[in-house]
């Protein structure tokens, strides 16, 4: 199987389509903010004079209660990384996922910030920057809320609350807090107008393409509504521990427009978890994916896809200009996947000889005769170029092959024996008796072939004709037998002697070949299970597949077409195991016409497939999905897909991790489609690629070597970049929610197709 990179610009992991319906929405502003109220109720009324006379009710305190110094952990949905995970998530941004999707904008952050600024954001830490927490496990101080205000927790600025705010209850509320130094506080911070951006609405609902289409936009659904904050910093590619808060920044905000003071910022943390990230070698699994799709001129271009004679499986080879003669016929073998071996003949001499396996880089020629037919040995299979005086032994090697591994295995040799046995009886009771092989289509059975003759005798007896008769007959047997014995009588005629030509000759009908198969039915289900198993390749070896590991390199993918030829050889090498006569030749073919044989394969040798063992293949026909024959994993790095039959499209993809948000492999993002009705598919990776002094992404982290996301502060922030390569033009901002779906980190994927 030929293949090329797709699409003909330079490749690059893409994503699997979606299989869900995700939507989201860029914040949910309360009609009354939490806090505390009062209603005042006038009346005025008119005098019997006329005059207006005013009437004042008594006010009437209210709250609006909502979590302000800790909530319930039961109310967290999810959270990534998972508590105590260890990946390599140095590309990722830690979220929380949160049941009461109005929460982060329950309560004004200050009076003078808009509503769609949360009051609350996620911090992420490492190891040794807390000084409360150097381990960065999740230790924080814990006190009552009056504790907290009045500094007692410890160092650090506490949050400024208005006490007219505060219920007289909330003093008393148990609360947990984090001292961040000013430094650490100033590096990481994020500033109102980001804090937007970092929060939005989820709403995952059940697939449903009516969602997707253009005027089609149904209300939220309240129970899939979940409230979902980001960290703006990215974990350390050297790996380690890390924590991550959610905080509360009321009453800091003075502290996320100016300087924090020096004794740091003492925050009011409303959850934590911690995970380990492992050290970033820098090759995740879209570079890997990539590099078997594309090679690297060394120039610092984008790479360029891999000629499609590359992904083919068979030994590299440098070939004349124009190769002719021996030349040729050596060339067009090799580049078949055959390679050429040291041979040894029966007469001593040393010569060399042609050999490959079941999968071809090209599809297998028409077999020879000899190969077409069934084989009964090694050396009909053998293919002599008499011009060139070597063998080709492809075949004879498959014959080979198979018959080992049926010597080898004595529960299948057993199986094939047991079954010839029992079947070859059959043959001969039907040869030797006509009648029962002249029976009327659907009256014969598997019991006709293996219960003793004397009670098949008295079952025709009574079933000859209708039951009447039948009885008679009977009767007048038993009458008959006693003067006939005591007469000595005898039977008379003569028995015919059959030979081998009539049990070929009775095996030869149809009919009666399908029930042979029933003379020994545990058996031959044996013998067809293992054959088929046979037939998927599922009993050979690497060494089998790939005679070559040059074929198969490191860090490669390769794909291949299956010679039924050669599997059909391998089959009637296993069968010819114990072969006596051509009857036993021919009950053989009973058992031989099992499955299909698969058409084409790809192998896959990449340290994918020991480090993303999960990672998922799918091939296509046209636009329709064939499932694998079988899947199998040989090591640690090879893995072996075969198909049913030649595929169009082969695509590799990363296993799925769930929503999450982050940048790929490749220092890029996929941008999305914002507008019309085709939102959230992919439009092309962003940033474009860059000069070669340029590293991509980075330009979009703030500087300190902190990793930290510019969202929308001074220089080169992410948020005008995503707006003006969507054409946003004039001031206009991608909202929220679109940068949300800018920032999904969805599973990678490479895909190959056919020319």
């Amino acid at each position: 199987m030929t293949t090329t990179s797709e699409p003909a610009s330079p490749p690059r992991p893409t994503e699997p389509a979606g299989q869900h319906r995700t939507r989201f929405f860029d914040h949910r502003i309360p009609s009354l903010y939490a806090g505390r109220y009062r209603i005042d109720n006038r009346q005025v009324l008119k005098d019997v004079d006329g005059t207006d006379r005013t009437v004042d009710a008594t006010p009437q305190p209210f709250d609006v209660v909502q979590p302000r110094f800790s909530f319930d952990p039961t109310g967290i949905n999810a959270q990534f990384p998972v508590p105590d995970a260890v990946g390599t998530y140095s590309q990722t941004l830690a979220h929380i996922n949160l049941d009461a999707p109005g929460l982060p904008w329950a309560r004004l952050l200050a009076e003078d910030q808009p509503g769609a600024v949360p009051w609350m954001a996620l911090l992420l830490f490492r190891e040794d920057e807390l000084p409360e927490d150097p381990d960065a496990v999740g230790l924080v101080k814990t006190g009552t809320v009056r504790e907290l205000l009045e500094g007692a927790h410890g160092l650090g600025a506490v949050p400024v609350i208005a006490p007219g705010s505060m219920r007289p209850d909330e003093y008393d509320e148990q609360c947990a807090s984090v001292l961040v130094p000013a430094a650490l506080f100033d590096a990481v911070k994020p500033l109102p107008v980001e804090m937007g951006y970092l929060a939005h609405l989820r709403e995952g609902g059940r697939p449903d393409a009516d969602h997707t289409r253009a005027g089609a936009d149904p209300e939220p659904d309240e129970g899939e509504l979940n409230a979902v904050l980001v960290a703006n910093r990215f974990p350390a590619a050297i790996g380690g521990r890390h924590v991550v808060h959610l905080v509360s920044l009321e009453g800091h905000e003075r502290h996320l427009t100016g300087p924090a003071p020096t004794d740091g910022v003492r925050l009011v943390s409303l959850a934590s978890w911690s995970f380990t990230t492992e050290p970033d070698s820098g090759v995740g699994f879209g570079d890997l994916a990539q590099h078997l799709a594309a090679t690297d001129d060394g120039t610092g271009d984008e790479p360029l896809p891999r000629p499609a004679d590359e992904l083919r499986l068979r030994v590299p080879t440098t070939a004349p200009a124009n190769p002719a003669g021996a030349q040729k016929e050596a060339v067009d073998r090799m580049a078949s996947g055959a390679v050429a071996l040291p041979q040894r003949l029966e007469t001593g001499e040393r010569t060399l000889a042609f050999y490959r396996g079941p999968l071809t880089a090209q599809p297998a020629q028409t077999p020879p005769p000899a190969a077409a037919t069934r084989l009964d040995s090694p050396g009909e299979a053998l293919i002599y170029l008499q011009r060139y005086g070597v063998f080709d032994t492809a075949y004879a090697a498959a014959f080979t092959t198979g018959r080992t591994l049926a010597l080898a295995d004595a529960e299948f040799r057993n199986a094939l024996l047991e079954f010839r046995s029992a079947a070859r009886s059959a043959v001969r009771r039907l040869a030797s008796h006509p009648q029962l092989a002249h029976a009327a289509a659907g009256t014969l059975s598997c019991r006709h072939l293996t219960a003793p003759l004397a009670f098949e005798a008295f079952d025709r007896l009574l079933t000859d004709g209708d039951a009447r008769s039948g009885v008679a007959r009977l009767n007048q047997a038993l009458d008959q037998a006693g003067p006939q014995l005591r007469a000595g009588r005898r039977r008379t005629g003569v028995r015919t002697r059959r030979g081998p030509g009539d049990a070929r000759a009775v095996l030869a009908q149809p009919d009666l070949a399908g029930l042979l198969t029933q003379a020994a039915p545990d058996d031959f289900k044996k013998v067809t299970d293992w054959l088929d198993a046979l037939r998927r390749l599922e009993l050979l070896s690497l060494s089998h597949l790939v005679p070559d590991p040059r074929a198969l390199p490191a860090e490669s993918i390769r794909f291949a077409y299956l010679d039924p030829a050669w599997v059909r050889a391998a089959v009637d090498g296993a069968v010819s195991v114990g072969v006596g006569h051509a009857l036993d030749a021919d009950l053989n073919a009973l058992a031989t016409g099992g499955g299909p044989v698969p058409k084409c394969a790809v192998l896959v040798n990449s340290s994918l497939v020991e480090n993303w063992p999960k990672a998922i293949v799918t091939a296509y026909k046209g636009t329709e999905v064939v499932g694998p024959v079988r899947e199998a994993v040989f090591g640690t790095q090879i893995r072996l897909a075969l198909f049913p039959e030649v595929i169009d499209r082969f695509e590799l993809a990363e296993p799925p991790r769930g929503l999450c948000f982050g940048i790929g492999d490749l220092g890029t993002i996929e941008l999305r489609e914002i507008t019309g009705d085709r939102i959230g598919h992919p439009m092309g990776e962003f940033p474009p690629p860059p000069p070669a002094d340029d590293s991509r992404f980075r330009r979009f982290l703030r500087p300190g070597g902190k990793d930290v996301l510019n969202v929308d502060g001074t220089g080169d922030a992410l948020v005008p970049a995503l707006s003006s390569a969507h054409g946003l033009t004039g001031g206009q901002r991608i909202s929220s929610a679109q940068f949300a779906l800018q920032m999904i980190n969805a599973p990678q994927a490479q895909t190959f197709s056919r020319p």
